[in-house]
């Protein structure tokens, strides 16, 4: 059984990584990127850099990223140490880990050297692999938590929900991707109005348009993806079960996803406004991905056996 104070440490951490994710949205929404200048892990030269909004931004995350990591270090230690006879919790506190140290280099390369937006985009989606990985430990320690009788699987379900919720994740990755480097090229403005973009329904595939239309598509293809993954778990008579639950909060938050979306293109010119919106897209998606990660793994864990 897993301990109170186990579990609000894997909480604790869960919020650290959540913060330093939306952390560096914020530095990204409002280019405070470079408000460190070149220096890693100074800033400008100082360990407490000059009053300015961007360098003051910057380096929050910084010191927020740092306080996280530490702590991120006492979670992979405190799990093996107590729990190292179970494999589940040792991948996920691990992978916090290692996505933790491949984040804090990668942010360290985009101080040092100019990067390119595809790389920064990855930025962005190692920083939600390492907060799914921390979601994943919270929710096995809830799971398993005082007052069970074993760290045992309780039911199965259906071998086919494994390779519909795995699709389902994998093209998430995709459209998250996408999402990311909207706002590393600049493209918010490339479609203005929704659901329709710059007035038409298929606009002019070029340059910001398109790559705001295509994220678009993808977002709608993946509301379809998730539909469908409750329709097939409804259909299979297993909706007493906790994936089914876990696929409702699914589709609950591919919906608000989608209204964050249009409400990023409503205040799209309204950088205060705009600046928390794309904050509030992003904390959705990140939970939504953990959701997802975590319906993948259940699902082949508690799959069926053919004899």
């Amino acid at each position: 059984m897993v301990s109170r104070r186990y579990r609000a440490l894997a909480v604790l951490a869960s919020i650290g990584m959540l913060l330093v994710l939306l952390a560096g949205v914020l530095v990204t929404n409002t280019e405070s990127g470079e408000g460190c200048g070149t220096d890693w892990p100074l800033c400008n030269g100082k360990f407490i850099p000059a009053k300015t909004l961007e360098s003051g931004i910057e380096y929050s995350h910084r010191m927020i990223s740092g306080l996280v990591g530490l702590l991120i270090v006492a979670t992979f230690f405190a799990t093996y140490r107590t729990y190292k006879s179970y494999k589940e919790p040792l991948w996920y506190a691990g992978g916090a880990l290692f996505f933790t140290v491949v984040q804090a280099l990668m942010g360290a390369a985009a101080v040092k050297w100019p990067q390119s937006p595809p790389v920064l985009a990855l930025h962005f989606g190692i920083s939600l692999l390492a907060f799914a990985c921390t979601l994943l430990l919270v929710f096995w320690a809830y799971r398993n938590g005082e007052g069970n009788k074993a760290l045992q699987p309780a039911f199965t379900v259906p071998a086919s929900f494994h390779p519909r919720i795995l699709l389902t994740l994998v093209y998430s990755i995709v459209v998250i991707y996408l999402g990311a480097y909207i706002r590393h090229t600049d493209s918010g403005g490339g479609c203005l109005g929704w659901p329709l973009c710059n007035g038409e329904l298929v606009p002019e595939m070029a340059g910001a348009t398109g790559i705001v239309f295509v994220h678009r598509v993808a977002a709608a293809i993946m509301l379809l993806l998730v539909a469908g993954m409750n329709i097939h778990i409804r259909r299979s008579g297993h909706t007493a079960s906790g994936i089914a639950r876990s696929g409702q909060w699914a589709l609950v938050l591919v919906v608000a996803q989608i209204a964050s979306g249009a409400l990023l293109t409503a205040t799209f010119g309204n950088e205060n406004v705009y600046v928390f919106a794309n904050l509030l897209h992003n904390l959705i998606v990140s939970f939504f991905f953990g959701i997802l990660a975590d319906m993948a793994i259940r699902s082949r864990i508690l799959r069926e056996r053919r004899i």
